[in-house]
């Protein structure tokens, strides 16, 4: 008995470990399809919720056997690291319970248990507190499977952003810039240039955000960002896409369609764009959406497709690889979005589990160091049509946490010089 009282104290205190850390933990392979939804939006990347907003968690397993999840969510500062506030003080119920809402798939090849967890919940009424949040799922055994981050703001500051064109010539067509103000009439930021703390973010990717630009003017209450390079991101382009919401029918994306255990789609071979003038394509920013012509209920219907990518890249890459990049896991770099070159046909090729829908990509260089070079593949271009989130966060001289006092938003079809 003490061994195995033991035992469920070390793993335990081993989950509260990695949650401290405020790392996202990227989930195995048989978790598939992580979406948050909130309101009449569904986020591909982390999303930004205002306080009191209904939201919802879901995913697959494609186990498929109606395994035991729970869930628990965690506050953090701006840097995420751990807040002093302790759960009551931020949430109110409590968490730490079994997702009970979940349903096999229906008619399909390949089974799958659909997930879903809505908040506010019979147990976990809502949130008290602005700020960054962690919601991490762990199994029967207490093993951490996935977490996700995302931010709850409260509407206290007004933040008006545009997108310019750098300054620095050499830029001048390949980045864009993203001056910003933030005016606070009804709360007094005291000494804002160390209470305030800002970050700018680039289609819902949290993971390229530039973070804590201090203010350059304060002009009465108005607090004045306008950087030039420490306020710029690479315009990249527009992404690549593929629907396969039919399962049979090829598309203008989808060369051939195969079925041995599941179905197989390969789309029409990629071309390296670096180096062509920028098209206009409309995309969705890296998101994706579920859906399939086959069934009415998408969730549950949708069936899962082996999806075949190849590049022709002809650019010498040396120790590097190249990956398939997307808000569709999150914009993480693993296996599965590693392409592996094919001498016989002299393209970079890989294959990557989707459930059907609507799906952006794009491909990236990775340098060994882990560095992601957005633009060595499809190239960056000022005219890219990008959306940019731009994060306020203040902490009162004395208060034990950052609150999220407003978000404001720009795009880059309104480009400047």
């Amino acid at each position: 008995m003490k061994i195995s009282l033991f035992f469920l104290l070390f793993i335990c205190s081993s989950l509260t470990a990695f949650s401290q850390t405020g790392i996202e933990k990227a989930p195995p392979n048989f978790i598939r399809t992580i979406k948050f939804e909130g309101g009449n939006n569904e986020f591909s990347g982390n999303p930004i919720l205002p306080l009191g907003a209904i939201f919802q968690l879901s995913f697959d397993d494609i186990i498929g056997d109606e395994a035991d999840y729970y869930y628990s969510i965690e506050h953090f500062n701006f840097d995420w690291t751990p807040s002093d506030l302790s759960k009551n003080e931020f949430m109110e119920g409590f968490d730490d319970v079994r997702i009970t809402q979940y349903t096999n798939a229906y008619n399909t090849l390949q089974p799958y248990t659909h997930y879903e967890l809505k908040i506010p919940n019979s147990n976990t009424k809502g949130l008290k507190v602005s700020g960054n949040y962690m919601l991490s799922v762990f199994n029967s055994n207490r093993e951490l499977v996935f977490s996700r981050k995302f931010m709850v703001y409260e509407p206290i500051v007004k933040v008006q952003a545009e997108v310019k064109r750098s300054r620095d010539l050499r830029f001048i067509n390949e980045k864009q810039v993203i001056n910003f103000s933030v005016n606070s009439p009804d709360l007094v930021l005291i000494n804002p240039e160390k209470n305030v703390k800002t970050l700018v973010m680039q289609n819902n990717n949290l993971k390229s955000a530039i973070k804590d630009l201090k203010p350059q003017y304060i002009i009465g209450s108005e607090l004045i960002y306008k950087y030039d390079q420490e306020s710029a991101f690479w315009g990249g382009n527009e992404y690549f896409q593929f629907n396969d919401k039919d399962l049979r029918a090829t598309t203008a994306d989808i060369a051939s369609v195969d079925l041995l255990e599941l179905y197989h789609h390969y789309l029409y071979p990629d071309y390296t764009r670096n180096d062509i003038p920028y098209t206009y394509n409309p995309d969705i920013n890296g998101g994706f959406v579920i859906r399939n012509l086959q069934g009415k209920n998408s969730e549950i219907e949708a069936e899962y497709v082996w999806v075949h990518f190849s590049l022709k890249n002809n650019d010498i890459i040396g120790n590097s690889q190249i990956h398939i990049y997307g808000g569709f896991n999150n914009f993480e770099i693993d296996n599965s979005t590693l392409l592996h070159y094919n001498e016989e046909t002299g393209l970079y090729e890989t294959a990557r589990l989707f459930k059907q829908g609507y799906y952006n990509y794009k491909y990236v260089l990775v340098d060994p160091d882990g560095t992601i070079d957005d633009g060595f593949i499809c190239g960056n271009f000022d005219e890219t049509e990008n959306l940019y989130s731009i994060l306020v966060y203040y902490r009162s001289p004395g208060a034990r946490y950052d609150r999220l006092i407003g978000v404001g938003s720009a795009d880059s079809r309104i480009i400047t010089n």
